[in-house]
């Protein structure tokens, strides 16, 4: 049985900024760990002692993990609808309070937040890194 699942997200050499302003926007508890802190040796590339080998935010009823990508050809578009984070709150007027705390910060609106078709409040921002955010709630 499965005991808990986390988005994964390689991010090309911001992840400690993306991590800290997620961090920022929904609270929780944060931990960044650099390759240069990790006394690995052995590894079949040389990162960068600075970078992100592994990081989590770790949220009440979830997590959210990343490090960076290491830039031998696997860095993927993050910009884009293939790869996207679902948030379901309580209330319509929380989820707002994340979208704005996206859109102040750089973010741009995908998709207004607004009663979708089956009811629902439904709406989508990509924060300044490029990754997708979409917030729902059933509240009325």
């Amino acid at each position: 049985m499965v005991s808990s699942i986390a988005t994964y997200i390689s991010l090309p050499g911001h992840t400690a900024e993306a991590m800290t302003h997620w961090h920022e926007i929904f609270g929780g508890e944060l931990t960044i760990l650099r390759y240069g802190d990790t006394g690995m040796e052995g590894l079949p590339f040389t990162p960068d002692p600075e970078a992100v080998a592994h990081s989590t935010l770790t949220l009440p009823n979830g997590a959210i993990a990343a490090g960076d990508s290491m830039g031998d050809g696997t860095d993927y578009p993050i910009r884009g609808t293939a790869y996207s984070l679902l948030v379901t709150t309580d209330t319509a007027d929380e989820a707002r309070g994340y979208i704005d705390g996206f859109l102040d910060a750089g973010g741009t609106t995908n998709m207004p937040f607004e009663k979708a078709p089956w009811g629902d409040w439904y709406g989508q921002v990509f924060d300044r890194f490029g990754v997708m955010w979409a917030f729902s709630t059933s509240d009325a």
